[in-house]
């Protein structure tokens, strides 16, 4: 790993935050449209072919945001349904993200345990 691969990283996975956070800033969007405005994004990415290929240049920087998730949603259903067939639309996207599932479930079960909620 050199200097340049850790510097793209940054300044992909920079972009994409800058990107959704000047969507806050700018619009009248809540957090919770702009979260979903980038998992379609990379979704759509992923599905015309450009996500791979950024991926490949940026690593990190392009798997660490949130555009990730729909990239591996619909990564996750396009080789299922190559595998399994039409059935592989809904298996596929459980199989590649079922773990970041779990851990986003069970991470926010052990924080509402430990912490108490503001009221």
């Amino acid at each position: 790993m050199s200097l340049g691969s850790f510097l793209t990283a940054f300044i992909v996975g920079g972009l994409i935050c800058v990107i959704g956070q000047l969507l806050m800033d700018l619009t009248p969007l809540t957090p919770a449209h702009v979260l979903t405005i980038l998992v379609v994004s990379g979704a759509i990415l992923d599905g015309i072919g450009v996500y791979d290929p950024l991926i490949a240049f940026a690593g990190a920087g392009a798997t660490v945001p949130i555009t990730n998730f729909g990239n591996s949603l619909v990564h996750g259903a396009l080789t299922a349904v190559k595998e399994d067939g039409l059935i592989g639309v809904l298996t596929g996207i459980f199989q590649i993200t079922s773990a970041g599932i779990s851990a986003a479930i069970i991470f926010g079960l052990l924080t509402a345990l430990i912490f108490k909620p503001k009221g």
